[in-house]
């Protein structure tokens, strides 16, 4: 099961509605790398909030997507990581270091405005 990627102006947005395996995780970062080039994009939301689990391999890929994009020119925001989720991560020692999450889409979107703000401010 492929997951869809929604272009939405300069961002793409990926909603992951059902445990992915470690092939089809690396397909989407493999997707993500080459539509921000294509698109121009200048962000990516990923959106676990369907997920009940994010074990070892799903977020060291969540990492490495975000550290191909950010490559890439543009930024990730990893959206929806249900309590119970980030409760087993931290117990785990599992961390997204590095990459921007936020409660749910409109954050996310809210996130990505303002990187692309501050982006412009540095430039001028």
């Amino acid at each position: 099961m492929s997951v869809p990627i929604l272009k939405q102006g300069d961002v793409l947005i990926a909603s992951i509605q059902s445990a992915l395996s470690d092939q089809e995780l690396v397909q989407l970062r493999d997707d993500f790398a080459e539509r921000v080039g294509r698109f121009r994009t200048k962000g990516v939301i990923i959106d676990v909030m369907a997920l009940d689990v994010l074990d070892s391999f799903a977020t060291r890929t969540l990492r490495g997507i975000a550290e191909v994009v950010k490559l890439r020119g543009a930024t990730t925001v990893v959206v929806g990581i249900q309590p119970e989720v980030a409760f087993a991560m931290v117990q785990l020692g599992l961390a997204l270091d590095g990459v921007a999450t936020a409660l749910d889409l409109e954050e996310g979107l809210a996130y990505l405005r303002g990187a692309a703000n501050r982006g412009r401010r540095h430039v001028d």
